[in-house]
């Protein structure tokens, strides 16, 4: 069998850029607080109701199992269709409702709606990071990072867009939630599809990937010092066209590296004789990892084999007689015995079980504390989030090649930082609300960045758009016990007693610092549970990261293969 390598080819930058913007899309149920009030108002349900909606969007936003097993079946631009598509129907309900275009909805259609809307953010995340992860195999922590945080500053984006366009009406948001986004994704089918990796990284590669951190980040900072300003001294409608004009800009310069690629064309060497592009038998018939290779013959053998083989195995060309070591692909039911993978999937789950609690109830915890415009603070969280899912992916990379440091180990950081956060949230002090928030959003978004390429370095990209999808059960099931169980209840609690017991299950609006201070003294609690698992499973999988990255280092010249 021989398979072409293409090194530095247009098609996987121009479907990165691509990905930028469905990534912005698949950030749409981050806009829950944005109108949950309304919905409140709207619907007269009381806080414990209000919550279990948000465990809606929970559940909807990571309930991926059908993607996970369609992405390996067909083509990414089906599973985007599906994703406008469910995008379409939930929030066109919401809207219906909210606008009292149709009066009187039952709440468990409400509820429906808005697992299904939510839903179509596992459709567009698992078509371009599946996509992508396997376009850059040997940049997975980059990749996964770049994408992530796009997907977390996306709230800001959106914020800014019911700032200035929207005019801060929920359901104008609604509408542009139900007919921009499908249109959106839809435009992007085209661009986001499969192609052949490349097989030698090179330091214009790694320089094009530090390019899209660095305007990411330039955007993160723009959006979020444009709201903050914008509800400080407010902008004229001339100024606030301009404002998105120069974010549809900054969301567009990824693009910039195709056509920079494009113009000026890389001078590639024709291999020697000696030096032949295809994939020999010989590495074709050896695994990454077999019960021979030593630590030593791995960091000897050079990303090209690595690439190759992965290629070989993807069409079949490799079969294994043995079960999967740690590094290898994995069938679902071969890591589901693995102590590694439920260490993995209870870690993640106690970080962004806890931390989608305060995400869900953000617009009522600010208005206990006295803090009315909820606006700041959601943006204030979704440039925490961005910048954790942005540096978690490039801090981790770089650990991992200079260091063979787990990645896990960040996740272990952010579960100690994550504590102080809650009782800082616990305290009740508007001094340091936006901190705890800000805090929290980065300790929020390093757990998602650190868990995507974690999962495929442990269980390999054979089936990762599944092990990924499972993994993010943990944020529906945490939202679940934390929000619609812990926090509902004791908000509800609180608020009966400060308006008499007679008024429980009516809406009603708690006042106070003890509306959640215990549920933050619980979630305190409980991520020091999440410190000794991620502290258990960075131990364990030690060794696999020595397997897998030695001998690979950034500072290698851009001939030398890592």
């Amino acid at each position: 069998m021989s398979l072409s390598l293409k090194a530095g080819t247009r098609p996987p930058w121009v479907g990165l850029g691509a990905a930028v913007w469905v990534e912005i899309a698949s950030g749409n149920p981050y806009n829950f607080p944005l109108f949950s009030h309304s919905l409140k108002s709207v619907l007269r349900i009381n806080q414990h109701q209000l919550t279990m909606l948000g465990v809606a969007i929970d559940i909807g936003e990571n309930f991926g199992i059908l993607p996970g097993v369609i992405c390996n079946k067909f083509p990414p631009w089906v599973v985007l269709l599906i994703g406008s598509l469910a995008c379409l129907v939930g929030y066109g309900v919401i809207w219906l409702s909210l606008s009292r275009t149709v009066e009187n909805l039952p709440y468990w259609l409400i509820w429906l709606s808005l697992c299904i809307a939510s839903n179509s953010s596992t459709w567009f995340n698992t078509a371009v990071l599946v996509t992508n992860m396997r376009n850059f195999p040997t940049n997975r922590g980059m990749v996964a990072g770049i994408l992530k945080s796009y997907g977390g500053i996306s709230a800001a984006v959106f914020t800014e867009v019911y700032s200035t366009l929207l005019r801060h009406s929920s359901t104008n948001l609604l509408l542009f939630l139900s007919i921009g986004i499908p249109l959106l994704c839809i435009s992007m089918m085209y661009f986001v599809r499969p192609c052949v990796p490349g097989s030698i990284e090179t330091s214009a590669e790694y320089s094009h990937f530090t390019f899209i951190q660095a305007t990411s980040f330039a955007l993160g900072l723009y959006v979020l010092s444009t709201t903050i300003m914008n509800d400080l001294f407010p902008f004229s409608p001339q100024l606030l066209y301009s404002i998105v004009v120069v974010m549809v800009l900054l969301l567009l310069a990824p693009l910039i590296i195709p056509v920079k690629m494009t113009i000026y064309r890389i001078k590639t060497v024709k291999p020697t004789p000696q030096e032949p592009q295809v994939i020999s038998e010989e590495e074709i018939s050896e695994p990454l990892l077999t019960k021979s290779t030593s630590v030593g013959n791995l960091s000897e053998r050079n990303d090209s084999a690595e690439v190759n083989f992965l290629l070989a195995e993807g069409e079949g060309a490799v079969k294994k007689m043995r079960r999967p070591r740690r590094g290898e692909d994995f069938n679902f039911s071969e890591a589901l015995v693995k102590a590694d993978f439920w260490l993995l999937f209870f870690a993640y789950f106690i970080g962004v079980g806890t931390g989608v609690t305060v995400l869900n109830n953000l617009a009522q915890i600010g208005i206990a504390i006295g803090v009315h415009d909820t606006t700041i603070l959601l943006s204030i969280f979704s440039f925490g989030n961005f910048i954790g899912r942005l540096g978690g992916g490039a801090v981790s990379e770089h650990y991992v090649r200079e260091k063979l440091m787990p990645r896990t180990i960040w996740m272990t950081f952010s579960h100690l930082i994550m504590i102080i956060s809650y009782l800082l949230f616990a305290s009740a002090s508007t001094s340091v609300l936006y901190a705890a928030t800000a805090t929290l959003g980065v300790c929020y978004g390093v757990q998602f960045t650190i868990m995507v390429p974690t999962v495929s370095e442990l269980f390999g990209l054979k089936h990762f758009g599944l092990f990924y999808n499972f993994m993010l059960l943990g944020n529906p099931i945490g939202a679940f016990l934390f929000s619609g169980v812990l926090a509902g209840y004791i908000y509800d609690n609180e608020a009966a007693k400060q308006h008499g017991w007679s008024l429980v299950g009516s809406s009603i609006t708690c006042l106070g610092p003890s509306c959640f201070r215990l549920t933050f003294q619980i979630l305190a609690a409980v991520s020091a549970l999440g410190v000794i698992m991620s502290i258990i499973l960075t131990t364990r999988i030690r060794p696999v990261y020595q397997a897998l990255y030695a001998g690979t280092s950034f500072r290698s010249s851009p001939s030398t293969s890592h």
